[in-house]
């Protein structure tokens, strides 16, 4: 996509996949749900790999859902939910077809400012708030697709500094960083509920 990448600590191919391709990346921020983001973010290799090519999005959109879901399901499955993701993953590429003409980097290309870039993704198949502000923060920091106001659009995660989501991960190190800010996050709720 662009010179600044993500560099997660994942298979070399799998990362080079989400770099080149702005399907691949939109499916492993799709999948990053219930499962470790190691596996979310490689999955769309696997997926590739199992199809003999990179997919687009007209071809999952129009892929027949049982035949995607024995893909996605194939050991080892591509999601702990492989039947749920596979549909999921299959609308939001059908989102992409019908507002995009399904490309994915229309989703991001020329939105007025960060809040507007924020309600399209928010507006994908099973992005709520959180995740649509973590892949707007990854979109901004990772892939230089910054228009105005991107940082506040995407809240704590957009910060500059922080190790909040997969947006803020170059490599172990960050990952490490990361996974403790989650681990704090969860003992502070746990406390707050006493």
């Amino acid at each position: 996509m662009v010179d600044m990448a993500l560099s997660l600590p994942i298979d070399p191919a799998a990362n080079d996949l989400l770099n080149r391709d702005p399907l691949a990346l939109l499916v492993g921020m799709t999948l990053d749900q219930q499962i470790p983001l190691e596996k979310a973010f490689t999955s769309p290799y696997v997926l590739a790999e199992r199809l003999g090519h990179a997919p687009d999005a007209r071809e999952l959109a129009g892929y027949d859902p049982e035949a995607l879901v024995a893909v996605f399901a194939r050991p080892p499955a591509l999601h702990r939910f492989p039947k749920a993701m596979a549909a999921r993953v299959q609308e939001v590429c059908r989102v992409l077809v019908d507002r995009y003409d399904g490309d994915p980097t229309r989703l991001w290309a020329q939105v007025a400012d960060g809040r507007e870039l924020l309600a399209r993704i928010a507006d994908l198949p099973g992005f709520g708030r959180q995740k649509a502000q973590i892949f707007l923060a990854l979109l901004g920091k990772r892939y230089d697709v910054q228009p105005a106001g991107w940082r506040e659009a995407a809240g704590d995660y957009g910060d500059a500094d922080a190790y909040r989501s997969v947006a803020d991960i170059t490599d172990g190190a960050s990952l490490t960083r990361v996974r403790e800010h989650k681990k704090q996050l969860k003992a502070a709720a746990k406390a707050a509920k006493g």
